[in-house]
């Protein structure tokens, strides 16, 4: 068993890894309303996302301490499950941090308003300076090339269709002949 441990966790760990990718959604974001506003990529770099968690730690070492406990005769077994709890700390510490750390945009969005706003997210194709982005605000926030359907303005402000009213006695008393 102890030869498979570092597969066991490079396998529990490959769940662990975050996506940041801006079509990703959490399952607590679906169906939820965020704000979105429109605005134009200004400013991009190149960025690292780096993770700090503890959870490739604390399952290399039980995965760990599960593979050194099988090791033979009651001293050796207690020995072996603290020696692979620790080796598997480590390992599992590395490949959280090897499947985890992922390279990124780091985008400096002006939105229509003129404000500034920054959003660091993992896109497989860069979004370019001079685009025009929807900043879509919540938990995760994200930044998406415009997909939205321009909109006439006139087309919003016309009025409603006047809705036909019944004629008063007057005017039915006009066409009377």
């Amino acid at each position: 068993m102890p030869r498979f441990a570092p597969l066991l966790i490079a396998i529990l760990l490959a769940g662990c890894a975050s996506d940041y990718s801006p079509n990703t959604y959490n399952t607590a974001a679906v169906q939820q309303a965020n704000k979105v506003e429109r605005g134009i990529i200004v400013g991009l770099r190149d960025v690292v996302v780096t993770s700090k968690g503890a959870t490739g730690a604390l399952t290399g070492a039980a995965a760990g301490g599960v593979a050194g406990s099988q090791a033979p005769g009651g001293v050796g077994s207690a020995l072996g499950a603290i020696g692979g709890s620790l080796i598997g700390g480590i390992v599992g510490s590395s490949v959280e941090q090897a499947t985890a750390d992922a390279p990124a945009y780091e985008y400096i969005v002006q939105k229509t308003g003129g404000e500034l706003v920054s959003v660091t997210q993992k896109d497989e194709n860069r979004l370019a300076i001079g685009q025009r982005v929807l900043v879509i605000a919540g938990p995760q926030a994200r930044i998406v090339a415009d997909y939205t359907v321009p909109i006439d303005p006139a087309a919003t402000a016309r009025p409603a269709p006047a809705i036909p009213s019944s004629p008063t006695n007057s005017e039915s008393a006009d066409q009377i002949p």
